[in-house]
């Protein structure tokens, strides 16, 4: 008896994520000044469900506004 062999799954889907490579937290907000998003968010990012990181992510906008402009270049 030939027993099929099971199809590969293709590559994993790829995690949305809002990094922009400008890896510097802002101490007094407590946000990524590239990303906007916690050290916390950061590095739990992975872990957090499709739907927890699209909440995190519409959030982004207006975290902006928590950090000094003068510090945003």
């Amino acid at each position: 008896m030939i027993v099929p062999t099971p199809s590969r799954p293709g590559p994993p889907k790829a995690i949305a994520t809002p990094c922009v490579m400008v890896c510097a937290v802002d101490g007094e907000s407590g946000l990524c000044l590239g990303c906007f998003r916690t050290l916390k968010e950061i590095a739990g990012w992975r872990a957090l469900s499709d739907a927890e990181r699209a909440a995190v992510m519409a959030d982004l906008p207006t975290r902006r506004s928590q950090v000094d402009p003068a510090k945003l270049g």
